[in-house]
């Protein structure tokens, strides 16, 4: 059990998604009893046992999908009639998936930024605040929140970004939001959300293709959030926030993110402008 133990401690600093087994109820002869425990690491690792033989692999499959799906269930299992097993007892055991609150690191502190970050608080994200306006990136605004008072780039080096971070970008400015982009997208990450009108987002595409090396931009989601029609602070914080969830889900949802757009290519290579009207009515108009 100790070994379990440690080995869950470490899934839960690691900022990745493991799932954890554990026996809740039997009867009959079976190869373990209530309390037995088997933890699928991120790696694939396991630690522990239910029992091993036929009924171990089954809920190794379950724990790979939760692992996947992130979603508890308790599964049910008669060894002889379901896993061929001459115990001939019955298994509950629960399934559930184990990961540590997910960081979000938020380049800006101003008016959108201090909803959003609440919101995500309140949804299971440990939040990070990255902006040099100290008047604005304080325990007073952002509470709960770890705040970091740089520019982005000298922000890279001191937060040292991971495979599993969220990234949203609201800066008060164009080229901070750039720079942001820029850095960032380049570094691991799992989402990458910068605020502002297709106009804005393609225009600073277009600045950063033109300098010959753009980065991979198949997880960032420009303009960022969900097209619910949000105009203020908080709604757009909700917008933003309702985006990071569905994905973390796996959900499908109506994403204000203009860069599936085909016309996009044509405006990096500079043959549209990103002017051209029948690219840039925007739904929302985020700054």
């Amino acid at each position: 059990m100790r070994d379990v133990t440690r080995a869950l401690l470490h899934v839960l600093t690691s900022g990745r998604r493991g799932a954890l087994a554990t026996v809740v109820r039997v009867s009959g002869s079976v190869p373990q009893q209530p309390g037995a425990r088997l933890l699928l690491a991120p790696d694939g690792a396991t630690t522990g046992t239910v029992g091993g033989g036929a009924v171990e692999r089954a809920v190794l499959d379950a724990l790979g999908q939760c692992r996947q799906h992130g979603r508890p269930e308790l599964v049910v299992y008669d060894l002889a009639r379901d896993l061929g097993m001459c115990c001939g007892g019955r298994m509950e055991i629960f399934v559930e998936p184990v990961e540590a609150e997910q960081r979000l690191l938020v380049f800006g502190a101003g008016h959108v930024a201090k909803p959003t970050a609440e919101l995500a608080r309140r949804v299971g994200f440990a939040v990070s605040v990255v902006d040099d306006r100290e008047e604005l990136a304080n325990r007073e605004r952002f509470p709960d929140c770890e705040l970091v008072l740089a520019e982005p780039r000298e922000a890279a080096a001191r937060i040292a970004p991971r495979a599993e971070d969220w990234v949203l970008i609201v800066t008060y400015d164009h080229r901070l939001d750039e720079e942001a982009l820029d850095t960032f997208a380049r570094l691991p990450h799992r989402y990458l959300g910068l605020i502002g009108s297709r106009r804005k987002v393609l225009r600073i595409l277009q600045r950063i293709a033109s300098r010959g090396d753009l980065p991979p931009l198949d997880r960032v989601f420009a303009p960022v959030g969900l097209d619910i029609g949000a105009v203020s602070p908080e709604e757009i914080a909700v917008s933003i926030v309702a985006e990071l969830v569905a994905i973390r889900h796996g959900k499908a949802a109506r994403h204000l993110r203009a860069l599936d757009d085909p016309r996009v290519a044509r405006v990096l290579s500079g043959e549209l402008s990103p002017e051209a009207a029948a690219l840039m009515v925007d739904p929302v108009e985020q700054g």
